[in-house]
């Protein structure tokens, strides 16, 4: 359970005034004492994670955040940071104290309504003071789901679990595939990963460790090979392989080495449809033949990472872009949590294949990019039409 990938964990957050027993909480739903108690307002400062599994869910991160009434030029950070953490949540818990739903609360509710995201408001401390009843005809009034507890005497928290996993979005039930619906048993899978200065020493990245596994789950062979030795390992074959699978950075390469009669596309265009909708980012890349001079073009990292001489977001794609365009673009790299709120100021956004991401984050991006008439593509689409092979790398996808 600790090692399921950080992307593929449902992200439950916590959210409340200070002192309203957030931290306790996440203690009782965990039946650990991993989140710090104290009766003084303001112990959690920045957001805390806590890795739990629960079933039949699975693997999920609980947020423990700062209050949504935190004070001064620190608190305003902290409360910014707590939204950050609403922007990539699955699922979000109000937390209310015996004092009852003030504005504040309800704003934060409000941010929740209009994000999309499923959430129980919990009256805890019910140990100290019932909720007030106009608080319940508030939550009637709108169709808020909630739930009375109390976190010190563990008064409702088997049911609070309950309702967490009655809540969750659909999504998270069905049965989502990388690959599998390309392959069948007895298949053979040819997987080509490039190993150069960004890839990390000793192992490899989470994309092509996840689509193995799926391969293999689907009782087809995968086939790992570089892209130099690609060409001689498929004539070594007695069979064709039903799929290549390639690194995007190596795509003209491996097209060219691949024959036109085997399917091939990219890890990143896998990801694009895992994670979010294939058919948006399709539509997104063809705005790379539109963009003009001085056009602002945003390139969206998920993680965090030292930044490599060959670096693929930062170098290989305004370098490609430039080249294939012939313009005189303005192009920015943001990476992490920084994802901007001024998106009208950009003609394009390129995000990566967000496996380091939850469905709902990647969702949310791409759907707030939607929203304010931004075209939205991803990292192996982009590589894909600048390189000329676009077509031929959508190919598996048109049944």
């Amino acid at each position: 359970m600790a090692k399921a990938p950080r992307g593929e964990r449902l992200i439950i957050s916590i959210v409340g005034k200070r002192n309203a027993g957030k931290s306790s909480l996440i203690n009782a739903i965990t039946s650990q004492n991993i989140a710090i108690v104290s009766d003084i307002a303001g112990t959690t400062t920045d957001p805390v994670a806590k890795h739990y599994e629960l079933l039949p869910l699975g693997p999920v991160t609980f947020y423990d955040t700062a209050g949504i009434d935190d004070t001064g030029e620190l608190g305003e950070k902290r409360i910014k940071a707590t939204k950050r953490v609403l922007w990539k949540s699955d699922i979000s818990i109000v937390v209310i104290d015996e004092n009852g739903i003030d504005d504040k609360t309800k704003k934060i509710i409000n941010d929740i309504v209009n994000l999309k995201i499923p959430f129980i408001i919990v009256f805890n401390k019910i140990d100290i003071r019932k909720p007030k009843e106009q608080d319940i005809d508030y939550c009637k009034k709108n169709g808020f789901d909630f739930i009375e507890v109390s976190a010190k005497d563990n008064i409702n928290i088997r049911d609070l679990k309950e309702k967490i996993i009655e809540i969750s979005p659909v999504y998270l039930k069905e049965e989502r595939v990388l690959v599998g619906d390309l392959i069948k048993g007895g298949d053979l899978v040819v997987l080509v990963v490039p190993i150069d200065l960004a890839a990390p020493k000793g192992r490899l990245i989470l994309p092509q460790v996840q689509t193995i596994r799926e391969i293999l789950d689907n009782d087809a062979t995968a086939i790992v090979v570089k892209e130099r030795e690609l060409e001689d390992t498929l004539n070594s074959f007695k069979r064709k392989p039903s799929i290549v699978i390639t690194d995007s950075q190596a795509i003209l390469k491996v097209s060219a080495d691949v024959p036109e009669d085997i399917k091939l596309t990219t890890f990143s265009i896998l990801f694009s449809r895992y994670k979010g909708d294939l058919r948006t980012f399709v539509k997104g890349v063809k705005k790379i033949d539109e963009l003009k001079d001085k056009d602002k073009v945003l390139i969206a990292e998920a993680c965090s990472h030292h930044v490599q001489s060959d670096d693929i977001g930062r170098v290989k794609i305004p370098r490609w872009l430039l080249q294939y365009t012939g313009k005189d673009l303005d192009i920015e790299v943001v990476s992490g949590s920084n994802y901007p709120e001024n998106l009208e100021e950009y003609s394009l956004v390129i995000h990566c294949g967000a496996c380091m991401l939850n469905r709902m984050e990647m969702r949310r991006r791409m759907n707030e990019s939607v929203r304010r008439n931004v075209p939205i593509t991803n990292y192996g689409l982009t590589i894909s039409k600048v390189q000329g092979v676009l077509d031929r790398v959508l190919q598996p996808f048109e049944n």
